[in-house]
């Protein structure tokens, strides 16, 4: 047998390395985009939890402060008024913020990317070589 392998082998087996590198990626691939699936169905149920016991809260303190408001001397209708357009930039203060975290860029397989573009990095050295 010669110490030497032929390009054949070298080719073969750069090939079925490569498809096992493939699969391996494609399972990482697979178990971020569950992780990122999990993480996701996670928050919704936590911010769908608060929603509901928060909702409550808020209508009893609106109307709280909607009392407060009258007793001061001001008319029902401003008070309501008042009362209902500071909930309403804060409730689209919070709606931003919730939006922002389920964007694209933070729900993306980051680490897999990487780790493809490290493998075609090494594939194409390989190649050269």
């Amino acid at each position: 047998m010669n110490a030497e392998r032929s390009i054949v082998t070298v080719v073969s087996d750069l090939l079925n390395e490569m498809t096992a590198l493939f699969r391996d990626e494609v399972r990482l691939a697979r178990a971020e985009a569950a992780e990122k699936v999990s993480m996701v169905g996670t928050a919704l149920a936590v911010v769908a939890a608060g929603a509901v016991l928060v909702i409550p809260a808020l209508v009893v303190l609106l109307q709280a402060a909607v009392a407060a408001l009258v007793e001061r001397g001001y008319s029902p209708a401003v008070a309501a008024f008042a009362v209902g357009g500071v909930a309403l930039l804060i409730a689209v203060g919070v709606l931003l913020i919730g939006v922002t975290r389920l964007r694209h860029d933070n729900l993306a397989p980051k680490k897999t990317v990487q780790q493809f573009q490290r493998d075609a990095e090494l594939a194409r050295q390989q190649v050269q070589s």
